[in-house]
């Protein structure tokens, strides 16, 4: 069975046929006739021919900056699916945040003739900035906002600065915050001054309100917590950049013998599963990670499409949600 009479079968043109199977564009109605026409026959086409005609692997990298994260394995899992759909597989490449093995990710990806490339992004070094300025294939970043890249990004600093209004609505005045790295742009630094413009717009003192940095992990969250009660032992509220370090921040304060709301509230980013079993539960942003994957993989797809990256920079932020829980 051959393409032409595949072809033939839908009434369609080869042409036709060769775009439905390398995700180009093709009507509705000739994707159907295509579909119904290789179900019938059982075509499968032939992986090394495609390569060989198209230069390029039905493959897409997906570079992430560790796995084991929640939000990391919901954007995967939504930008896998996607690209499944459009017979698509996907590569995966863990750096464990280090620019190095990012930046070899990134050429051994293309030198393996990967179609394009996903990469959820943390921090923008210059080398990583040229590497993908230079990149042979399509590129999206996912989680940050880079300035001359097709980025699927996060509302960070509306996020945290509702969590914030939320805990003053609380009556919360004596505020602290637990920052992630602020080389992170998304987490670090947009999340804080989300934070700080709620104090300010409350008529609080910004430059009053404690602040530690913490790991992308409970252990860090924890010792930041037990270093701000050290410092303020008086403080009612606390934001957290992400659900994991406020999952550690609760464990510090329960050492510490605070109640939770009752002599602190608490707030996090990210809803994590472990929000809703934690006691209490944890009052948080919701951010749409699966969605984030889904649109960076469908913006990908076209991109690959048009065979023209340069031309298709887009930079989507997604809406978020606060959901309400007992940590406050």
């Amino acid at each position: 069975m051959t393409i032409k009479e595949v072809a033939q079968l839908a009434g369609v043109s080869p042409a036709a046929v060769s775009r439905y199977l390398n995700g180009g564009s093709i009507s509705e109605e000739k994707r159907a006739r295509v579909r119904r026409a290789i179900e019938e026959t059982g075509y499968r086409p032939n992986p090394m021919a495609q390569t060989m005609r198209t230069g390029r692997i039905n493959q897409v990298g997906v570079i992430v900056p560790r796995i084991h994260s929640d939000s990391v394995s919901r954007i995967t899992a939504g930008a896998a699916q996607e690209l499944f759909k459009q017979n698509y597989m996907t590569v995966l490449g863990c750096t464990e945040n280090s620019t190095e093995t990012e930046l070899r990710y990134l050429e051994i990806m293309q030198e393996n003739q990967v179609s394009g490339i996903l990469l959820m992004g943390t921090i923008l070094t210059e080398e990583i900035a040229q590497a993908l300025r230079t990149c042979r294939v399509p590129v999206v970043v996912t989680g940050q906002n880079f300035e001359g890249l097709t980025c699927v990004c996060h509302d960070d600093f509306h996020a945290v600065r509702d969590l914030t209004n939320l805990l003053i609505a609380r009556g919360r005045r004596r505020i602290a915050m637990i920052s992630a790295p602020e080389e992170d742009v998304a987490a670090g630094l947009n999340r804080r001054r989300g934070a700080e413009q709620a104090l300010l717009d409350a008529g609080l003192d910004v430059a009053a309100m404690p602040r530690e940095i913490s790991t992308f992990d409970a252990k860090g969250g924890k010792a930041a917590m037990s270093r701000l009660l050290d410092r303020c032992p008086d403080l009612d509220g606390v934001v957290c950049a992400t659900d994991t370090i406020a999952m550690g921040a609760i464990c510090a304060l329960r050492e510490a013998g605070r109640s939770i709301p009752g002599d602190v509230s608490i707030v996090g980013v990210g809803d994590s599963w472990v929000d809703t079993v934690s006691t209490p539960a944890l009052t948080t942003a919701r951010f749409f990670y699966r969605q984030c994957g889904e649109v960076a993989a469908k913006l990908l797809l076209e991109m690959i499409d048009a065979d023209a990256p340069a031309d298709h920079i887009r930079q989507i932020r997604l809406n978020y949600r606060i959901v309400e829980r007992g940590s406050v």
